[in-house]
């Protein structure tokens, strides 16, 4: 190293370090981003980019193209609405849920339980598991012969279509998709409260402070910088949810769960014609709107420095 060093100067060192990591980004991220947008401005349904004329913005006019934004069968590209609809309704009650179970879940196993390190492996083994196969054991045991409805007969209560209805199919891709990941952020706030100060709560018990109090006024504001991770984490893999729903409901029933990076596999590779370009200008949209969402989260969630 001290022969390189000599070679390269001081100064080149850190980026000679930095070189492979370089590589990486550019070949598996930002080569892909740019060959994305290539494709999003080329139009036919061949792969090779020789064979695929420019055609501009007409991919993006195809997408937007609605009579009514609020009414989807308005729309040229009316499957690519309803799944946007679908992803944001989503991402708004799964995100919501996700963060307060996993902030009650960190609280409670906070605390001194026993058997304490057994429930937290508990809660993050999920994590651990292939989104594919979280969905396939649900899928399993929500289907009309399955373990639940199993367990209705038991107690005389009618078999229900779990993955037929609409409302029901939505519900549970949300809970599924809860179940698998919670434990990922329970760790992270988990590691937030065990970083706050004993004796700041110490100090609060002398002054005969509540619970709820201890709560809002210490531990929240505390934890604010790794419920902030949390959001934010949680808000990007929201709107990219595709597997474990995918797998689970298929986007059905209809498209009642069919969300936005669904509609982009399948109008690129499991629909004929593949259309790349129309399926590369969705994820242009879509990571336009993700950046948009996690800015706005970031702003709204910035405080001033004096507080």
């Amino acid at each position: 190293m001290a022969a390189l060093q000599k070679r390269v100067g001081r100064r080149a060192m850190p980026w000679l370090f930095l070189l492979p990591n370089f590589i990486l980004f550019a070949v598996f991220a930002f080569l892909p981003l740019a060959l994305d947008l290539v494709y999003a401005l080329t139009g036919g349904d061949q792969l090779s980019l020789s064979s695929r004329p420019f055609i501009g913005g007409e991919n993006f006019s195809s997408l937007l193209s609605c009579g009514n934004y609020l009414d989807p069968t308005t729309c040229e590209r009316d499957l690519f609405w309803r799944s946007l609809f679908n992803t944001l309704l989503f991402v708004v009650v799964q995100v919501t849920a996700m963060v307060l179970i996993a902030l009650t879940t960190a609280l409670i196993l906070n605390r001194n339980l026993r058997a304490r390190g057994f429930f937290r492996s508990l809660v993050f083994f999920p994590v651990m598991l292939s989104p594919v196969v979280v969905a396939l054991i649900w899928k399993w045991m929500l289907l009309r012969q399955g373990v639940f409805n199993a367990w209705l007969e038991n107690v005389g209560i009618a078999p229900i279509d779990w993955l037929s209805s609409p409302n029901w199919a939505f519900f549970w891709a949300v809970l599924v998709s809860i179940w698998a990941h919670v434990g990922f952020y329970v760790l992270i706030l988990l590691a937030g409260l065990q970083a706050i100060p004993r004796d700041i709560y110490e100090a609060a018990d002398m002054d005969a402070t509540g619970r709820w109090r201890k709560l809002t006024r210490i531990t929240l504001p505390l934890l604010w910088p790794n419920l902030l991770v949390v959001i934010v984490l949680a808000l990007i893999r929201g709107v990219q949810t595709f597997d474990e729903v995918y797998v689970l409901t298929g986007g059905g029933p209809g498209s009642a769960t069919k969300l936005i990076v669904q509609f982009i596999y399948e109008t690129g590779f499991a629909t004929q014609p593949r259309l790349y370009g129309l399926a590369a200008a969705a994820s242009v949209c879509l990571a336009v709107l993700l950046i948009g969402l996690t800015l706005a989260q970031l702003r709204a969630n910035r405080r001033p420095v004096n507080e």
